[in-house]
């Protein structure tokens, strides 16, 4: 199990998974065949700054093609579906079912691409306030997750978020931009976002990979 681990109990609602986010802790199952899910509140966290995203030359120029289509909460499960298939994933079914209620009652979102009507990467997460819990990524197709992660950046700096959570670290968020900050300091951000008021509605706020790409470059030299 990763750092900062406890027990789960026998019963989870979408309630009480929407007040573990407001703790700190989210769920993970060891493989999608492991009936046991359990808390995760790890000892370091990652977290996206918004206004520091990397863009590299090889995504900025994918951005500015137009042979992809981006959505927003119009394949939710088709996302998650992507990011369990995988030889190794921590989404079991019940973590599946939980996340899809929640995106019914809409506290969960995702961002598809798409490419000649196919789904090729997409992103999800859950929100609180101004807070957004990034769950899983997948690409099928060169740059399709990072074209995902480009427009939600943009998204979510245009309707007010002030929190990307990223759970971990990994070399290609770090890539990105990611950083890893201790919990005490995470959980100080947490609490402000969560007070704080934002909407990451059903259209995108950007229309094009060109003003993805020109809204992050701004964000940046903001910073």
């Amino acid at each position: 199990m990763p750092h900062g681990t406890q027990g789960w109990q026998d019963e989870i609602t979408p309630d009480l998974l929407m007040r573990a986010y407001e703790m700190g802790i989210f769920p993970m199952s060891e493989h999608r065949d492991d009936p046991e899910i359990f808390w995760v509140d790890p000892h370091r966290r990652g977290v996206f700054p918004l206004d520091g995203f990397h863009i590299s030359r090889s995504l900025a120029r994918a951005l500015r093609r137009d042979d992809y289509t981006v959505t927003i909460n119009q394949d939710f499960e088709g996302v998650v579906d992507g990011c369990a298939d995988r030889a190794d994933t921590w989404i079991n079914a019940e973590i599946r079912n939980l996340y899809s209620t929640l995106h019914a009652q809409s506290r969960a979102q995702s961002i598809e691409v798409w490419r000649d009507e196919v789904l090729i990467g997409g992103v999800y997460g859950v929100t609180l306030g101004s807070a957004f819990f990034g769950e899983s990524m997948f690409s099928r197709a060169t740059n399709a997750s990072k074209i995902a992660l480009s427009w939600l950046i943009a998204h979510l700096n245009a309707t007010g978020f002030t929190l990307f959570d990223t759970q971990f670290i990994t070399p290609h968020l770090a890539s990105l931009g990611a950083v890893e900050i201790p919990r005490e300091a995470y959980h100080q951000l947490l609490i402000e976002a969560t007070k704080g008021t934002a909407r990451f509605g059903h259209s995108l706020t950007v229309s094009s990979g060109a003003e993805v790409l020109q809204r992050n470059t701004q964000m940046s030299k903001r910073a």
